[in-house]
């Protein structure tokens, strides 16, 4: 909304200052700084008025050391998150853009399904809260929206870079780009790194890349579900989801920055996709928001994000990942998720599978997901969580990297 208004001021009074809103790194500035202290400084008084509310977690007895304590902890503190992403956004993005709107609807969409499992679970006295085939059906929801929007939307394009061709009167001519609508994705470590998605069909014949999306929406919907559902499951301790996904929103933050700007993106050999700067203000407001929720969010915390906060989270660095083609990074990235639900399917598979065999279900973990095996190991949560955060940094750098190693 200030963007309008100081873009008004611009034109018609040369209002001093007002020009500072036409860049980017500016208002993305601005979208950090407002969520910290929104999440910071408004944050309590959320906390207060769940407390007020007697909007507590149930914890479970599993048997891991300092968890009864944690009954009663105020939760949906994704509330927190959300409100100090969409705020900033709003008053700092263009909103007319088409990315900025998906992420708008994404944290929305994904914030009222995480509501919802909260609410029966605290005032339904229901633990197992929403059942899991209507979770599953919000998240296809969403993949079904965010790869159809994409895929078919005309403002989102990449743009080839320029090239320098030789006429027929041996000149030396700049041929200037195209914005193309394209299903072209990067594949990280790989020389010729680009890989269209319509490739994976062309045994249909001529015209077969006009159907790309009967391949391309299912794989978006599996991203935003895999990934929302990742981010979910690491929220067990205190300090693990949200600072882990800081270090992922990081990332993708440098990677939006590059390949949102035309030099950077040809210097680095990388897509361009117009329009897709807008983001790194989305990007900031979101990292702002995540850190400031750590201020109450660190061992002891004072607040849980539930599945308000986590189920958006996951769905949020999905849709990122997705809009700048960096989708295939997504298990290095976001390796802690894949971790976690990976830890999951193999407890889950391997007691089921021993069970039928031997009529005795075995464990492969202590207990499932991964943090909880570790606890029952004897570590101190904020020592899983610290080494947890450092993997994850390890796992970021590796990432960023990929910009050159091919």
């Amino acid at each position: 909304m200030l963007y309008y208004l100081f873009e008004y001021l611009e034109k018609q009074y040369q209002f001093p200052g007002a020009s500072l809103f036409q860049f980017t790194t500016f208002r993305a500035a601005m979208a950090i700084l407002f969520s910290l202290i929104i999440a910071t400084v408004y944050g309590k008084r959320v906390i207060v008025f769940l407390q007020k509310q007697q909007i507590g977690e149930t914890v479970r007895d599993l048997g891991l050391d300092g968890q009864k304590q944690k009954a009663g902890t105020p939760t949906m503190g994704g509330l927190i998150i959300i409100m100090a992403t969409l705020i900033p956004v709003l008053l700092f993005a263009k909103l007319n853009n088409i990315y900025i709107i998906l992420l708008l609807v994404t944290t929305v969409w994904m914030g009222i399904i995480g509501f919802i499992d909260d609410y029966i679970k605290i005032f339904k006295k229901d633990k197992e809260g929403l059942k899991g085939r209507f979770k599953i059906l919000g998240q296809v929801g969403l993949g079904l929206i965010v790869g159809a929007t994409l895929y078919f939307h005309p403002e989102v394009t990449m743009r080839e870079h320029n090239k320098t061709m030789i006429t027929e009167n041996f000149t030396v001519e700049e041929v200037r780009g195209q914005d193309i609508k394209s299903t072209m994705t990067t594949v990280p470590f790989f020389k010729n790194n680009e890989m269209d998605y319509s490739t994976f069909i062309s045994w249909m014949g001529e015209g077969a890349k006009e159907y790309a999306w009967l391949l391309f929406i299912p794989i978006v919907i599996l991203i935003v579900t895999a990934v929302s559902n990742g981010a979910n499951l690491t929220d067990g301790i205190d300090g693990l989801a949200a600072g882990t996904s800081a270090i992922i929103v990081f990332a993708l933050g440098i990677f939006t920055w590059v390949s949102g700007n035309y030099i950077f993106s040809e210097y680095l050999d990388i897509m361009f996709i117009p329009r897709a700067g807008e983001l790194l203000v989305f990007v900031t407001a979101f990292m702002g928001a995540l850190i400031g929720f750590l201020w109450y969010n660190t061992f002891p915390a004072q607040v849980f994000m539930g599945d308000t906060g986590s189920l958006t989270i996951g769905g949020v660095i999905a849709v990122i990942a997705i809009v700048i083609r960096k989708e295939l990074l997504i298990p290095v990235l976001c390796g802690i998720f894949f971790a976690e639900n990976i830890s999951v399917i193999l407890q889950v598979g391997y007691f089921k599978y021993t069970k039928k065999k031997t009529g005795e279900g075995k464990r492969i973990f202590l207990m499932a997901p991964l943090h909880h095996h570790y606890q029952k190991k004897g570590y101190h949560e904020s020592k899983i969580v610290t080494r947890f955060w450092i993997i994850g940094i390890l796992l970021a750098i590796i990432t960023i990297v990929t910009l050159k190693v091919r």
